[in-house]
């Protein structure tokens, strides 16, 4: 007889958001961040970020309470308001951020023991890469006996990286001062970093890179407890990590110029830190980031095989991915997910790929789910669907959902038309998963829009092809 999955309580939930948020991506961002800009244009970046941001996460807790019956997580929107293959697009690219964003972690993961032990270098050497593997293949082989503990892992994990994140946030401001972090205000004594709407563009992506995992709760949205706590875990999460995000950033600029923090090595927190109380702040720093990253690789392990499990139960994914071993955890997609992540990192010891530039790839994955989750529920409150009884919710909903879509557009346009590219190239095998799961259905493969969208796609993998081919693009 099936054992039924224990059901997660709000607490379980947030941590999933939390956990999910913040992985590794919060330790690097002062570097990530004055690599693109100055202390005025990455004040405007979060005030963007952080109405974007929050606009987003108001409509996956609109979307949670107002179709509970979508309990497959974020592409199940775009499928029921877009069609078959808007569905199959955004599990893929989700999917495909998740899995690409482990493998950046890895790079970091062995760029920080790279402090404590050199022979890693900056995470992407023959050394990490042969560790990386072995840590991999270890949480496979792990995840298949059954953690089916997952969420209380990720609870445990994410307390104990949130202790070494809060002791920064209260040494760094001790060490604050308001000459350094207004010391060339607006970038503009770096001309590599061009102007200040420029350098706005440029850090859009780290920003969206820190947040991804906002949906995490949505993702586990049909094993919760109480379907109103998921649009609740969502927001309280969101506020949560923006918080400690901002300080963190801000606070360093008034440690260390633009400059010198767009010099340090990666974990950046970690060399501000040691400027302010000296070499057992970067220790302190990289052990909250290996246990950081501990939890995050196991969550996101559990999480790449779930989006494709899930997809595949209601069809949407070639049937495969259904399978299940006798201690009920999804074998074949974690094969699947695991093999991609292994074949990567290979890849960054060839290609010398830097956890920046993983990181830059997750991100232009994931905003096609981003897009069409805003756009559904813009299309629902101009529908007036599910607000027969709630005009005035109505109109909340639309405009919030307008600003979550426009952002969700912006954001395309700051990544840049390689990052277009790249992911048109990632996008186009998965016509061929798409092809299969429609002919086990019975049913026709492609609509006359989605044959356009198809070709579409399909040119711009043939660009990125070429590109890569010239040294035009690069990963």
């Amino acid at each position: 007889m099936a054992v039924t999955p224990p059901r997660l309580k709000l607490g379980a939930l947030i941590a999933l958001v939390v956990g999910s948020m913040i992985g590794g991506g919060i330790f690097s961002l002062p570097q990530n961040m004055a690599a693109s800009a100055g202390a005025g244009a990455i004040l405007i970046g979060w005030a963007i970020t952080a109405v974007g941001m929050l606009a987003l996460a108001f409509v996956f807790q609109s979307l949670a309470n107002r179709k509970p019956e979508l309990d497959a997580g974020v592409y199940a929107y775009a499928r029921a308001g877009f069609g078959a293959y808007m569905g199959f697009s955004s599990a893929w690219g989700y999917w495909i951020s998740a899995w690409i964003g482990n493998v950046s972690y890895f790079v970091l993961l062995f760029s920080t023991l790279g402090i404590f032990f050199p022979i890693f270098g900056e995470g992407n050497n023959l050394p990490a890469i042969v560790a990386a593997s072995l840590v991999l293949w270890g949480v496979h082989f792990l995840v298949l006996r059954g953690i089916r503990e997952a969420a209380f892992v990720n609870l445990v994990t994410t307390v104990a990286k949130l202790v070494p994140l809060l002791l920064f946030i209260v040494l760094v401001a001790t060490a604050f001062r308001w000459d350094v972090f207004t010391r060339d205000f607006w970038g503009l004594q770096s001309p590599d970093l061009g102007g200040v709407m420029n350098q706005v563009r440029n850090m859009m992506l780290v920003t969206v890179w820190v947040f991804i995992g906002i949906e995490g709760a949505s993702v586990y949205s049909a094993r919760a407890e109480r379907r109103r706590d998921v649009g609740r875990a969502t927001v309280i999460g969101f506020v949560g990590v923006l918080l400690v995000l901002v300080l963190v950033n801000v606070l360093s600029m008034g440690v260390l110029s633009q400059p010198e923090l767009a010099g340090l090595g990666n974990p950046s927190m970690a060399g501000v830190l040691e400027h302010v109380v000296g070499h057992w702040g970067a220790v302190l720093i990289g052990i909250g980031l290996i246990v950081s990253l501990s939890g995050a690789l196991l969550s996101w392990t559990l999480l790449c095989a779930e989006i494709l499990h899930a997809a595949a139960r209601d069809d949407t994914m070639p049937a495969f991915l259904k399978r299940e071993n006798a201690r009920q955890v999804p074998a074949n997609a974690l094969w699947l997910s695991n093999g991609l992540i292994q074949l990567f990192l290979v890849l960054t010891l060839f290609n010398e790929s830097t956890y920046l530039s993983l990181l830059y790839l997750a991100t232009s994955m994931i905003l096609v789910p981003y897009f069409w989750s805003a756009a559904y529920a813009l299309l629902l409150g101009l529908r007036g669907e599910t607000y027969q009884n709630a005009p005035g919710e109505r109109r909340r909903d639309i405009v919030v959902a307008l600003i979550a879509t426009l952002y969700a557009v912006w954001l395309v346009y700051a990544g840049g038309i390689q990052y277009v590219l790249l992911s048109a190239l990632l996008y186009a095998p998965g016509a061929l998963f798409f092809a299969k799961a429609r002919r086990e259905q019975g049913q026709p493969v492609f609509t006359t829009v989605e044959k356009g969208i198809v070709a579409l796609v399909l040119l711009g993998a043939l660009l990125a092809i070429y590109g890569l081919y010239s040294g035009l693009l690069s990963l």
